[in-house]
């Protein structure tokens, strides 16, 4: 656990984002190598399929990756505020409330899945692949929400380490079952799926085990969990509107791809290979974003809201460098990222074009994401959730769509709606931040507690 109320803000957010940017690194090469040997070994309509499955799986997993956000912001500002016996509290009822909502999401997942499909236009050809990986990526969901939520409970306890060492275990079994299901016994799309279940399910497991014999505060037990109905709802009032921020970004991804597929195949295969590098690309901007948000979080809840600009501005300088460094590679050496994933001309073509357009504003991205870190770890959430609601579906969509009817401009229209969006959401979140509303949103007020963290 670590305490960043005090401290050089800089050097304490480089070294708290830092676990987390590898972390995010790892879990993207995973997901990069999925789309390498489903392109590579099985085809371009598998890569399609598994590609459109990913912003389903987002979409139906959002709302609560966002609520669980809420938590994060709670146990960061009680840790702050040394108020440890709520620190456990909230633990508790983050685990009771994932359970039950990871049973709910996977039965209405597979439940609905065929008819998501074919709501998105997707090509009849390529649904069994998507509704066969997304089923079975839905069956473990348990596991994934149960590791992602101990790792953001870690992250707002300070400690970004200890969820790196398990990321990196989890992804190199991930590898090692890819290339044992899809090459060795030729399981397909199924494969993939397994693959990633199974490393999910070994990630959580052997972290839970961990805690349990090492941590001081984190521990898992089903017969201490309790519940607490005014932590939750605590949680609740933070966690909502970012959950339907989530859902909202996670529909907009779907609505996207609703567009792609009116270009066919190619069109599919290459905004879902060039995706997997775009996510890879955005990696820093949000690992950096949410070690800001503890960081705030956690002085809101030591009292100590001046420590928040000197932090916001470290974290631009930081993120910028970053930003700037991926869009010249991407920009530059687009087209031979998209050889990895696939030799179809086509289809690298289309991506390489993405790469370059998109690639050429991911600073915009970072300064975005980054502003909205602050807020959402003050616990201001309900304004930066109707911010990226209008950049996502007053802005982006309805540029994608209309660009994209234009002969002229064709797919092209639906790679330059995505920065668009990107540049409406900064000039927001920039005039938010500075009418300084989320300097009152804090869950906790500073007090000395007779209980300290040893």
């Amino acid at each position: 656990m670590k305490d960043l109320s005090y401290g050089n803000e800089g050097k304490l957010i480089l070294k708290f984002a830092i676990p987390m940017l590898l972390g995010n690194v790892f879990q993207q090469m995973y997901n990069i190598v999925d789309s390498v040997v489903v392109g590579k070994y099985i085809g371009k309509a598998a890569l399609a399929a598994v590609g459109t499955s990913g912003p389903i799986i987002f979409l139906l997993v959002s709302f609560i990756i966002g609520v669980t956000m809420g938590f994060t912001v709670v146990v960061s500002q009680f840790f702050g505020a040394k108020q440890i016996d709520n620190v456990k509290k909230a633990i508790n009822t983050l685990y009771i409330f994932m359970f039950f909502t990871s049973i709910v999401v996977s039965a209405g997942g597979i439940m609905l899945s065929g008819y998501i499909f074919r709501l998105i236009n997707l090509d009849p050809a390529i649904v069994p692949d998507a509704m066969l990986f997304l089923n079975i990526f839905l069956t473990g969901l348990i596991f994934l929400f149960g590791y992602n939520g101990t790792s953001a409970i870690l992250r707002g306890l300070g400690d970004s380490k200890t969820p790196l060492y398990f990321l990196i275990g989890s992804v190199g079994l991930n590898i090692i079952l890819d290339l044992i299901f899809v090459p060795v016994l030729h399981w397909g799309v199924a494969g993939v799926a397994y693959a990633t279940v199974i490393s999910e399910a070994v990630a959580f497991i052997s972290q839970i085990i961990y805690l349990n014999r090492y941590h001081k505060v984190v521990k898992f037990s089903f017969r201490n969990l309790n519940f607490d109905y005014e932590i939750f709802k605590k949680s609740i009032k933070i966690g909502l509107p970012t959950g339907f921020q989530q859902t909202f970004v996670a529909a907009g991804m779907v609505a996207l791809y609703w567009i792609v597929n009116k270009f066919g195949v190619d069109a599919n295969a290459a905004y879902s290979a060039a995706g997997r590098i775009d996510s890879f690309a955005a990696m820093p901007a949000m690992s950096f974003a949410v070690a800001l948000s503890t960081f705030v979080g956690q002085n809101m809840g030591a009292n100590r809201p001046d420590r928040v600009k000197a932090g916001l501005r470290a974290t631009l300088i930081m993120t910028s460098v970053f930003s700037v460094a991926i869009s010249l590679v991407t920009v530059f050496f687009g087209k031979l990222l998209m050889r990895m994933f696939t030799d179809d001309q086509v289809v690298i073509e289309m991506g390489g074009d993405y790469l370059r357009i998109i690639g050429s504003f991911y600073i915009l991205f970072s300064v975005m994401f980054v502003i909205n870190g602050v807020l959402r770890g003050a616990g201001d959430t309900l304004v930066p959730m109707f911010i990226s609601l209008f950049s996502l579906w007053i802005i982006r969509i309805p540029v994608a769509w209309f660009l994209a009817k234009d002969p002229a401009i064709g797919v092209h229209g639906i790679w330059w709606s995505i920065p668009v969006g990107w540049f409406s959401g900064v000039i927001l979140y920039y005039v938010y931040y500075r009418m300084g509303y989320w300097k009152k949103k804090a869950v906790v007020k500073y007090k000395p507690a007779d209980e300290t963290v040893s």
